[in-house]
């Protein structure tokens, strides 16, 4: 099968965790790789055989004239980088997330209606096994009426709030140097797909500064969302704290079972589901439901088991060119991008009037 479908990436260091997954796929052919940084460009071009760089990113668009772009810049850039692509007619695999801004993140939506482009938010939390075995669960019913779900992004990034010559990182100004839930998506992203609705009022609140108070942000930060039903979700992000990584914590709650994911390196994810716990105080390993899985998590190609995210960052590219190619719907687009980032841009806001609930807005009406 030719490779049809030409790609460029943006951002050369993040741009490796997806530069596998394109090439081996059977119709993807990378063709151009941007980064300001001259050395990390080279360093990457000459470890992944990419010889087409740039050093400006509408010259590469324009000169490259790929079918599609890879968007792994600073979060900052990712909407205007977005837009940039999808007024050229070209397909956007955009880092999370969306914006960072309300405005921004209308001017995305916008762009996207008036593209005949597509636009696919990389949220590969949403991708990893475990929480695609839970959203087979949920589909299948087995968890009855799923009401609640939390998840919790707990990533200490000090080291990466400088650069080696001192100089305040995106990281610093972005992540933590704005009070709210500023990077929501990895703990929110698998909780709306379990509950299947989106957020319609938040609310947001902090610990307080006590790590380092030369922050803005508050070391743990708590996000409620209630749904158009009035389900519950709970996000905690610290990217402050200091502890061991802790990015993967789940919780799920339904009528008939519940979901608690491992807390701790080398312990289980576990289930108690109705009907098949015998005992009320019975948890089952998550995996012994590994026969409810998609198809290709039963039997993954090699391709996948190397991939990072328990092979989420290789599906997840696949899920991408199937729906660029009309296979598929997106399992991420614009308003799944909207609804996974819109909350933490409206906690900045609740977070300054002391966790007061705000309406969140829904881009299908913009």
């Amino acid at each position: 099968m030719a490779k049809e479908i030409k790609v460029a990436f943006a951002g050369a260091r993040r741009s490796s965790g997806f530069f596998n997954a394109f090439r081996v796929h059977p119709e993807t052919e990378i063709v151009a790789l941007c980064d300001i940084n001259e050395v990390a460009l080279a360093e990457a071009g000459k470890t992944h055989g990419i010889t087409n760089l740039y050093t400006v990113y509408e010259k590469m668009l324009d000169d490259a004239k790929p079918d599609v772009v890879v968007i792994a810049t600073p979060m900052q850039l990712h909407a205007t980088q977005a837009i940039a692509a999808l007024q050229r007619g070209i397909h956007v695999l955009s880092e999370v997330t969306a914006a960072v801004s309300l405005d921004e993140a209308r001017w995305l939506v916008q762009a996207c209606k008036k593209s005949a482009a597509l636009y696919v938010m990389a949220e590969n939390y949403t991708y990893m096994r475990s929480n695609v075995l839970v959203r087979s669960l949920v589909d299948a019913g087995l968890f009855g009426e799923v009401y609640y779900a939390e998840g919790e992004y707990i990533h200490e990034l000090s080291a990466l709030h400088h650069t080696p010559d001192g100089q305040p990182t995106w990281r610093y100004y972005w992540q933590v140097g704005i009070n709210g839930c500023t990077y929501p998506t990895h703990s929110l992203g698998p909780c709306l797909q379990w509950i299947k609705e989106r957020p319609q009022y938040i609310s947001c609140i902090g610990s307080g500064r006590w790590t380092d108070p030369e922050h803005a942000m508050e070391d743990t930060v708590l996000l409620l969302c209630k749904t158009t039903s009035g389900k519950l979700m709970r996000v905690r992000v610290d990217m402050l704290s200091k502890r061991p990584h802790a990015m993967t914590n789940y919780t799920l709650q339904g009528t008939k079972g519940a979901y608690e994911s491992a807390r701790r390196p080398g312990e289980g994810n576990w289930v108690w589901i109705e009907g098949y716990c015998s005992d009320p105080n019975q948890w089952l390993p998550l995996e012994q439901f590994a026969d409810f899985l998609p198809e290709p998590w039963r039997n993954p190609p090699p391709e996948a088991l190397q991939a990072g995210h328990e092979g989420g960052d290789y599906f997840e590219v696949v899920d991408f060119v199937d729906a660029i190619q009309g296979r598929t719907l997106p399992s991420v687009g614009i308003h799944e991008a909207m609804d996974m980032t819109l909350p933490g841009l409206i906690s900045q806001e609740s977070i300054a009037r002391g966790g007061e609930w705000l309406p969140v807005p829904d881009s299908r009406e913009w």
